[in-house]
C-alpha cells in the first residue's frame, strides 16, 4: 500500500460546513473540543477528577462478563486490568450493528480509535488508553443493517424489523452461499469464508454476530467492545432518564446551540425531541408524554408519572436512549476523553456542549474520522495519463471538467478578458450612475447582471462543445469517476471490507493501520 496523497477533510466539498468550522477552530464554543496536546491533558484531568472508582468497577465487571465467552489476547486481558485503575482512560468510536460490519469505514474508524490510543500510550507514562468499540445494539432500523454490498454483489438478510437490532436471532443464513461463489477463488477467500461462518451462526444473536467478528479482526490490538443494553450500565442513567422523563432536559438546554446552529447552517443534524427516549420491548418505541400520561408509541402502553418511575428504577433496561442522548449514555459509563466519528456523528455531537454542562458531566474531545480512497496503481496510472490528480475527482462535476476541456483554451481566455472588460465599464458607469435618479442606477445594475449572465452562457456553451469534440477523453473521464466513486458515492460508503481483504488479508488491515492519521483528519488515498 503506497500513500499517495492526504487530503483534509477540512477541503473536500461534501465535508458539512459546520464541521469543517469546526476543524479550522472557528467554532468559539468548541475550542476545548479540538484535538491537540493542551485539551487532551486538561479533558485527562476532568475525567479523572469526576469518574469514580465505583463506576469504575462497574464498567469492568460488566466488560469481563460481556466479553466472557471470547478468548482474550493478552492486549485485551491487560487493558481490562487496567481500567480498574483511575489512571486509565478510553478513546470510543461506535457502529450500528450492519451485517458483516456493513460498509468498509466501520473498519477505518476502529482503528483511528486504536492507533489514537497507542500513540498517546507512548507519549504519557503516568496514565494509559483503552480502545473502545461502542456496538449500537439498541438501534431499530433493520433497513439500514440488513446488507453489505461488494463491488459485485448486494447481500442481504431477512430476519423481523422493529426491536432493537442486536437482539435479533440470525435465522437466515442464505447469503453466505452467495458469498462463497464470490470469494470462493479469490487469495485470501478461504479465509474470509471461513470468517463469516464463523461468526454468523444460526441461532446467535447479531449482537454476539458482530463481537466475534471485531474480536477476530481486532484482539490482538487490546481492542474492546461494549453492549449498552445492559440493565447494571443503564442503572447508572437512571437519574438522567428521570431528567428526561419529567424535564425535558435535554431539549431545553440544547436549545440555544440548535438555534445558533441553525441560524448560521440551515439545519441540525437531529432535532432534539421533548422526550428523547425508546421503550424496549418486543419492539423499540418513543416514549411521548400528552394527556397527563407517557405514552408508547405505535402500543397499547401508557404509564401515569408515578408509573413510570416506578418502571424506570425497577427496570432501567427497558429505556433506551436516541441519538442524542447516547452519548450522554457513553460518556457516563466509560472514563472517556475522546469520540471519533463520522461527520454526521460529529454534527450532532456538537448539538450537545450545553447539555453535558447542565449535568455536569465532561464533554470529550471531538475528532472527525479518517477515510480512505483505495485504488489500484493501474487507475492511478490513467489519472496521471490524463494530467489529473485524484484531488481533482473529489471536485463537484462541473468544476472538473471546466478544468479539463476550457481551462487552457484560447477562447476561454478570451471570454474572462472580455468579461473583466465589461465589470470595468460597468463599474464606470455605476461609479455615476447616483448622479441622476435612483431608476437610472436600477436600470445600469439590471443590465450589467444581464450582460454578465452571457459571459456564464458562453462558458457552458463552450464546455458543452468541447465535452463533444473530446468525447473519447470524456468517456475515459467518466469510467474512472464510475472505479473512483461508483454511483457518486465513496467507495467507503459502498463497498464492504471483503472487496479488500480478499485480495490481501490480514496485511490490508495492517496497512490501513500504519497510514491512518491521528492529529489530522484526512482522506487518505493509497494505491496498492
Amino acid at each position: 500500500m503506497k500513500v499517495i496523497t492526504k487530503i483534509p477533510l477540512s477541503e473536500l466539498p461534501n465535508t458539512p460546513p459546520l464541521v469543517v468550522d469546526f476543524l479550522n477552530s472557528k467554532l468559539e464554543f468548541a475550542q476545548s473540543f479540538l484535538w491537540n496536546n493542551e485539551n487532551i491533558k486538561a479533558k485527562i484531568e476532568e475525567k479523572q477528577n469526576q469518574f469514580s472508582q465505583t463506576s469504575r468497577d462497574t464498567l469492568v465487571d460488566v466488560l469481563r462478563h460481556q466479553l466472557q465467552d471470547l478468548q482474550l489476547s493478552e492486549k485485551q486481558s491487560a487493558n481490562l486490568k487496567i481500567l480498574e485503575k483511575p489512571t486509565s482512560f478510553t478513546i470510543t468510536t461506535g457502529h450500528q450493528l450492519n451485517l458483516f460490519s456493513g460498509p468498509v469505514f466501520f473498519i477505518y474508524k476502529i482503528l483511528q480509535v486504536i492507533k489514537s490510543c497507542e500513540e498517546l500510550n507512548d507519549k504519557n507514562t503516568n496514565q494509559h488508553f483503552v480502545p473502545i468499540f461502542w456496538m449500537a445494539t439498541e438501534d431499530h432500523d433493520f433497513l439500514e443493517i440488513n446488507h453489505f454490498k461488494t463491488e459485485k454483489s448486494l447481500y442481504q438478510f431477512s430476519e423481523k424489523a422493529g426491536n432493537a437490532v442486536g437482539r435479533i436471532t440470525i435465522t437466515d443464513l442464505d447469503f453466505i452461499k452467495q458469498f462463497e461463489k464470490e470469494f470462493e477463488d479469490s487469495l485470501f477467500g478461504k479465509d474470509l469464508i471461513a470468517l463469516l461462518k464463523s461468526t454468523f451462526l444460526l441461532g446467535e444473536s447479531l449482537t454476539q454476530a458482530t463481537r466475534k467478528l471485531v474480536q477476530n479482526l481486532f484482539s490482538d490490538y487490546g481492542l474492546l467492545m461494549i453492549d449498552g443494553d445492559c440493565a447494571e450500565l443503564k442503572k447508572m442513567m437512571i437519574p438522567i432518564f428521570q431528567q428526561e422523563l419529567f424535564d425535558n432536559s435535554l431539549m431545553n438546554n440544547t436549545a440555544s446551540t440548535v438555534t445558533q446552529i441553525k441560524n448560521n447552517y440551515g439545519k441540525v443534524q437531529v432535532n432534539p425531541r421533548e422526550i428523547n427516549l425508546f421503550y424496549l420491548s418486543e419492539t423499540r418505541n418513543r416514549i411521548e408524554f400528552y394527556n397527563n400520561k407517557f405514552h408508547i408509541v405505535d402500543t397499547d402502553l401508557s404509564f401515569t408519572k408515578e408509573e413510570i418511575s416506578q418502571e424506570l428504577h425497577a427496570f432501567p433496561e427497558k429505556f433506551s436512549p436516541n441519538a442524542l442522548l447516547r452519548p450522554v449514555f457513553q460518556e457516563m459509563i466509560l472514563p472517556n476523553i475522546a469520540y471519533i466519528g463520522g461527520n454526521a456523528e460529529i454534527a450532532y455531537w456538537l448539538e450537545l456542549p450545553l447539555y453535558f454542562q447542565s449535568i455536569n458531566l465532561t464533554f470529550p474531545l471531538l475528532i472527525p474520522r479518517n477515510s480512505f480512497q483505495i485504488l489500484t496503481e493501474k487507475v492511478n496510472g490513467k489519472i496521471e495519463k490524463l494530467g489529473l490528480s485524484i484531488r481533482d475527482f473529489f471536485d463537484e462535476n462541473p468544476k472538473l471538467y471546466q478544468k479539463i476541456f476550457t481551462e487552457n483554451h484560447a477562447l476561454s481566455s478570451t471570454i474572462n478578458e472580455n468579461e473583466e472588460l465589461v465589470k470595468s465599464a460597468f463599474q464606470s458607469l455605476l461609479s455615476q450612475a447616483s448622479l441622476t435618479d435612483k431608476s437610472y442606477e436600477q436600470l445600469v445594475l439590471a443590465e450589467q447582471t444581464r450582460q454578465l449572465k452571457s459571459f456564464e452562457k458562453m462558458r457552458k456553451r463552450l464546455l458543452k462543445a468541447e465535452k463533444i469534440k473530446h468525447k473519447e477523453k470524456l468517456e475515459r473521464i467518466e469510467n474512472l469517476f464510475e472505479l473512483i466513486i461508483p454511483n457518486e458515492i465513496w467507495q467507503e460508503r459502498q463497498y464492504n471490507f471483503s472487496v479488500y481483504y480478499s485480495q490481501f488479508g490480514r496485511r490490508w488491515i495492517a496497512d490501513c493501520y500504519k497510514n491512518i492519521s491521528v492529529d489530522n483528519s484526512n482522506l487518505i488515498v493509497v494505491a496498492q
